[in-house]
């Protein structure tokens, strides 16, 4: 019995695996190759996601920079056209009073604007403050009653 019959799967000589077993097997790695495979394939994944991620993010970062680096630019114009602004009421109240008066005058509405908008400001910034929500107690506490299995 030195041949392999293929119409009866019998064994052929030196091997002790029958011939069915063999097919299943044949051309399959085993178990620990497989695993030591996929963890360097998910390594190698997660390292090119992550490089994916931090080229995108340094392409998103720099173009943000310049975005506002150009704000920043034109914030400095506003300033600057704001101030001629102001010297052009200060000239233009001084056509009916005297150029001192006029430059009191102008100060007080640019103090009075200024205190409007911190009062404003104010307010807002107390409404925000602390930044957790309204109802996050409230939420965590029926969480933690959830978790223990009470009603609320």
């Amino acid at each position: 019995m030195s041949h392999d019959n293929t119409s009866t799967g019998a064994p052929t000589a030196g091997s002790a695996i029958p011939r069915e077993r063999r097919r299943t097997t044949r051309g399959l790695r085993p178990l620990p190759e497989l695993t030591r495979d996929l963890v360097a394939q998910l390594k190698r994944l997660v390292s090119s996601e992550l490089a994916l991620f931090k080229a995108e993010m340094s392409a998103k970062a720099k173009a943000a920079g310049i975005g506002a680096g150009l704000l920043v630019g034109a914030l400095v114009f506003v300033f600057f056209a704001l101030c001629v602004l102001v010297t052009a009421a200060v000239l233009g109240f001084a056509l009916i009073v005297p150029a001192w008066l006029a430059a009191l005058i102008v100060a007080g509405i640019l103090i009075v604007l200024a205190i409007i908008a911190a009062l404003i400001g104010r307010a807002s910034l107390k409404r925000g403050v602390p930044p957790i929500p309204d109802d996050l107690g409230s939420e965590l506490r029926a969480d933690a009653h959830a978790l223990k299995g009470e009603q609320p």
